[in-house]
C-alpha cells in the first residue's frame, strides 16, 4: 500500500478565554463552529472546532481554551504559523475588515509568489491569509458574517521551526509522501499530493533558536489527512519503523487518530477523513449544542457544570 498523507486534516491550538476565541473565529473570521465538545483527555475543558460550512477536512482549526495557562513561547520544535487560503483579490476586503474590527495585521508579503497577509488572533496565535486560485474542496457557510467570495477556504499550509532540517525533511519526503517544492528566505516548502493549497508544509532551520514552549497562542499539533483506518495503520507502521514512537490508534469518534513527534519535536497526528462531524449532529445544526463522545455522555451533568456558557456572536446565528 502506498503510504502518503493527503494534506492538512486539521490544526489544534491553545487559546485563552473561550468566549474571546469564539467571538474572533466566528464573529471576525467568519468561520463556522462545527463542533462544540470537550478535550477528551481533560473533559473540564472545551474543544472548539471551526471550519467551513460542512467541516471539510483541511478547513478545521480547533482549540483547547486554557485561560489559566500562561502564553506560549515560539521556538524550535513548534508549528509557528497557520496560513489560511482565501480567493484571489480578497486581501483588500480583509484589510478593511481587520481595521474595522481592531485586528492588527502586518504588511502584505509575497511568499513563494503568493500574496500573504500575516496577523494574530486575540491570544497571540500567528495566522496569515494567502490569496490562491488553487482548487480545493470547500463548502461556504451561509450564515457567516463574511461574504461567500471572501470566506476562508481552509488551511493553506503550516510553518515549522526546526533546529536541524535534515531529520524532519527525511521524514517528510521518505516516509510521509512529501516532495520539496522550493526554497525561499530560509524556508523550505514541501508538498503532498502535488503540493497545492492545503497540502503544504514550510520548514525553517534555526540552529541557534531557543526551544518553543506550549502555552496560549501556540499550536498544539498538526493533523495530516489519511483516507481511512487501513491507510492510517499502514502509515503508522512506516512511522514506527523509522524509529519514532506513534501512539496506538485512538478513536476520536469523528475520526481516528495516531499521534507522534517528528524528529524535531513538533507533535503530528494522522487523522482519517471520516466518519465526519455529521455523525452525531444534523449538518444544518452543527455546533449548536455541547456534543460528547458516547463514553463521556454518562458524565454530561458534571461536565456541563464545569464549563463556561458560550453565546454565538450576533449576526452569525
Amino acid at each position: 500500500m502506498q503510504t502518503s498523507v493527503h494534506g492538512i486534516h486539521h490544526v489544534t491550538a491553545i487559546a485563552g478565554d473561550p468566549r474571546e476565541n469564539l467571538d474572533f473565529y466566528v464573529g471576525v473570521l467568519g468561520m463556522r463552529l462545527v463542533k462544540k465538545s470537550v478535550n477528551q483527555d481533560a473533559p473540564d475543558t472545551y474543544h472548539l472546532f471551526y471550519a467551513d460550512g460542512a467541516g471539510t477536512p483541511g478547513s478545521d482549526l480547533t482549540f483547547f481554551p486554557w485561560p489559566d495557562m500562561g502564553p506560549g513561547r515560539l521556538g524550535i520544535g513548534l508549528t509557528v504559523e497557520v496560513p489560511f487560503a482565501v480567493p484571489p483579490g480578497s486581501l483588500e476586503y480583509w484589510k478593511k475588515r481587520f481595521a474595522n474590527q481592531g485586528v492588527k495585521c502586518d504588511e502584505i508579503e509575497i511568499r513563494f509568489g503568493e500574496t500573504t497577509l500575516p496577523f494574530r488572533d486575540p491570544h497571540g496565535l500567528q495566522l496569515a491569509l494567502v490569496e490562491t486560485a488553487d482548487p480545493r474542496q470547500f463548502t461556504p457557510w451561509e450564515k457567516s458574517p463574511v461574504p461567500q467570495e471572501h470566506q476562508l477556504r481552509g488551511m493553506h499550509a503550516v510553518r515549522l521551526w526546526e533546529r536541524h532540517l535534515a531529520p524532519t525533511a527525511t521524514l517528510l519526503t521518505e516516509r510521509m509522501g512529501f516532495t520539496l517544492i522550493g526554497t525561499e528566505n530560509g524556508w523550505n516548502r514541501y508538498g503532498a499530493d502535488g503540493g497545492g493549497s492545503g497540502n503544504i508544509v514550510e520548514v525553517k532551520e534555526l540552529p541557534g533558536e531557543q526551544r518553543g514552549r506550549w502555552g496560549t497562542g501556540c499550536v498544539h499539533h498538526v493533523a495530516w489527512r489519511v483516507k481511512d483506518s487501513e491507510e492510517e495503520m499502514a502509515l503508522r507502521g512506516v512511522i514506527e519503523r523509522a524509529g519514532l514512537q506513534p501512539t496506538p490508534q485512538i478513536d476520536r469518534f469523528w475520526f481516528k487518530s495516531v499521534y507522534f513527534k517528528e524528529p524535531g519535536g513538533v507533535l503530528f497526528e494522522l487523522a482519517t477523513d471520516g466518519p465526519g462531524f455529521d455523525r452525531d449532529e444534523d449538518m444544518e445544526h452543527l455546533g449548536e449544542r455541547l456534543i460528547l463522545p458516547p463514553w463521556l455522555e454518562p458524565h454530561r451533568k458534571e461536565i456541563e457544570a464545569a464549563l463556561p456558557r458560550l453565546e454565538m456572536p450576533r449576526g452569525s446565528e
